[in-house]
């Protein structure tokens, strides 16, 4: 039913809840829920008043009023003291209602104005209608528009108690009475009606269990049932042997693998040899061994005669990929090959050849591998690493790649820590493997705080990492000069670096996401093979860049950037064995937000508590600060950030429905079959990779 047919609302108000905050039907209304409380049980003597408290009740008498231009000022008093009641809009019906010698209940912020204590906009009702919903008033999201057309808090609770005296009576059951019982959930008519109107504190907390179970219950299920349905077909390659390329390969690594590293191949191994198709996300911070891993476990494919393909997000990161993996595979006499756009076409036209009679055993390449004229002999092992900086669809055309009924084993790998919670959601159908161990000998990063004050001391520092023979990142958050932004920016920013570091001696080279492909490699190789001391960039090089004698990350405006983002450039130094440095400069001025990010900077270098850290502070939809679509559906009430326990719960639970019933087919499990195809969680898929 439309919201305009409820009393209350009408036709202009009703286009304007759909515009402003997508509120079209009863049911769209009775989902948008509170998202604060206030207890309106209490009524406080205006005597006790503290100013700038939180909201606060009175009962009182008016004693007089004060009309000027634009503003009343209503003066009431109840015996313990007086106060002002101001009013900016509405004066001509407030004048009339508020006439002196009357008694009523005002309920609002308290604030301080010239010395005195008042009230601006209070809500007013009748004495009788003290605690007319219960104790606690629901707060609900609004806009300026919204308020402007007189939609106040009092308003949208009077239309939400109309919506569920209409929608409540004939409200069927969501979830089967075996799940009800079984969590010890609360009724759904219950549960809404408390949301809205809680009738006591644990009324509210048994509302907000069953409806946030609910959802994340059935959101998992979704996912847990595409990979359920995954795991039982049989359209995997099996690929049995170990085989000697991956043997020659171990056997002459010039260092012991970490325990991590070796449980997450195990793990890959077993996947590969079972029949079904992988699709695992390996998470690993920055430096944690992943292409080590990758390498490894292609080399698992080629020993079983497949070929394996490893795709890169930037040219830069598959130029240094295959330079790592040529390295790896001089033991084992597979073939590797690296397809970019810049690829020349004689160069091309002989990779096309080599991939489709099976020459090369590995292809490492950026989105040109998923062009149409790219064809495999046999592909059986594909890797992606940075996989959210790939669409769905553009990764969706690789296993396309065989054309048999098959699909082939998915690695997807990413440097980003993300907190075990979001990462079940965001890739709820992929297993995940966690590198969670450096390797030896790796020195951790110092991070320091500095602000603009210390530059000169700052400069003096690089001046001498420089003369000891090492090299320095200086990154900053934009590229161009932003009339609205006053921070450091690229441009400005290489001018004083030149200027303070002038050549010779000092040789600074400078690399950003607008030049040409052939200017950014020339500029990063320069920096790669020592030929410059210092690189200029934006957080271009934030993914991939491995320069060992990097040891100083200075990153400019600081405060600008996200705590994942900040971790990953800082994992660009502390490669080699020296002591490195990151130093994070600042404005004096930092919001509360920002030093408690820069803080934590330096507090710790685990990148999965910072990850959870970063998710807390701003939300789970910006996942390294950079604008990342956020969770793949919208929840309602619960969140990802903090209520961590209750998907686990739910996590664990969908897994043993689907356990005994992987289709939902068995008749008690109808309502949870008729929620998954109602569309509401179809999209949710993150990771729908084959």
């Amino acid at each position: 039913m439309d919201i305009q047919y409820l009393k209350g609302v009408g036709a202009k108000r009703a286009a304007l809840l759909g515009s402003e905050l997508g509120i079209v039907t009863i049911d769209d209304l009775i989902h948008f829920f509170p998202t604060r409380y206030i207890d309106r049980s209490t009524i406080v003597r205006i005597g006790e008043i503290v100013p700038d408290a939180a909201y606060v009740q009175i009962k009182a008498r008016v004693v007089s009023r004060e009309e000027k231009p634009k503003r009343l000022s209503v003066w009431v008093e109840d015996g313990s003291g007086r106060m002002e009641l101001v009013f900016f809009k509405g004066i001509k019906y407030v004048s009339s209602k508020l006439q002196p010698g009357s008694e009523f209940v005002f309920f609002g912020k308290p604030s301080v104005f010239n010395g005195v204590v008042n009230i601006v906009h209070p809500e007013i009702d009748a004495p009788s209608d003290e605690g007319r919903s219960g104790t606690m008033t629901g707060v609900y999201p609004s806009t300026e528009k919204i308020k402007n057309a007189g939609i106040t808090g009092k308003v949208m609770n009077r239309i939400m108690e109309a919506a569920l005296n209409v929608a409540l009576p004939q409200m069927q059951e969501t979830l089967p009475d075996y799940v009800i019982k079984g969590r010890r959930l609360v009724p759904l008519q219950f549960a809404l009606r408390n949301i809205h109107f809680p009738q006591s504190a644990d009324a509210l907390l048994k509302a907000q269990r069953r409806l946030k179970f609910e959802e994340l219950f059935l959101l998992q299920l979704s996912l847990l049932k595409a990979k359920f349905v995954r795991m039982r077909s049989s359209n995997g390659l099996k690929m049995t042997a170990v085989g000697k390329a991956f043997n020659d390969c171990f056997k002459a690594l010039p260092y012991e693998l970490t325990g991590a590293q070796k449980r997450v191949i195990k793990e890959i191994r077993t996947d590969m040899q079972s029949g079904c198709q992988m699709n695992r996300l390996l998470q690993g911070d920055v430096g944690s061994g992943k292409t080590m891993v990758a390498v490894l476990s292609s080399l698992i494919a080629c020993g079983n005669g497949y070929q394996a393909c490893i795709m890169a997000p930037t040219e830069v990161l598959a130029q240094q990929h295959y330079r790592n993996i040529c390295r790896y595979l001089k033991p084992t006499g597979v073939s590797c090959a690296l397809l970019t756009g810049s690829t020349r076409a004689a160069e091309r036209r002989e990779i096309h050849g080599g991939l489709e009679d099976g020459s090369i055993g590995i292809i490492v390449g950026t989105h040109a591998l998923i062009e149409e004229d790219v064809r495999f002999r046999n592909l059986g092992f594909v890797v992606i690493d940075e996989q959210h900086r790939f669409g769905v669809d553009q990764r969706a055309r690789l296993w396309q790649k065989r054309t048999d009924g098959f699909v082939p084993h998915v690695l997807v790998m990413t440097a980003t820590p993300i907190p075990r919670t979001l990462a079940m959601t965001l890739y709820g159908d992929l297993d995940v493997s966690v590198l969670d161990e450096m390797p030896p000998g790796r020195t951790p990063v110092k991070t320091i705080h500095c602000y603009e004050g210390k530059r000169p001391a700052v400069y003096k520092f690089m001046k001498e990492q420089i003369a000891a023979g090492r090299q320095i990142f200086v990154v900053y958050p934009l590229i161009f000069e932003s009339e609205k932004m006053d921070y450091k920016n690229l441009e400005m920013g290489y001018e004083q670096i030149v200027s303070a570091f002038p050549f010779p001696p000092y040789r600074t080279a400078i690399v950003h996401g607008q030049q040409a492909v052939q200017e950014k490699t020339f500029n990063m190789d320069a920096f790669v093979a020592g030929r410059a001391d210092i690189m200029v960039a934006t957080s271009v090089i934030e993914v991939g860049v491995d320069v060992p004698n990097a040891s100083v990350m200075v990153i400019e405006s600081a405060e600008r950037f996200g705590l994942a983002q900040l971790h990953q450039l800082r994992g660009r130094v502390g490669r080699g064995s020296e002591q490195s440095y990151c130093i994070l400069m600042t404005d004096f001025k930092l919001s509360k937000e920002s030093k408690r990010r820069i803080d934590l900077m330096c507090a710790t270098d685990n990148g999965f508590e910072l990850a959870e850290e970063d998710m807390k502070l701003r939300g789970p939809g910006d996942l390294e600060g950079t604008q990342q679509s956020g969770l793949p559906i919208d929840l309602h009430i619960a969140s990802i950030a903090r209520d961590g326990a209750i998907l686990s719960e739910a996590r664990e639970y969908a897994s043993r429905i689907l356990e005994r019933d992987p289709q939902l087919s068995n008749p008690a499990n109808a309502l949870l079959l008729a929620a998954l195809r109602s569309g509401k969680y179809a999209q949710c898929d993150y990771s729908v990779i084959s």
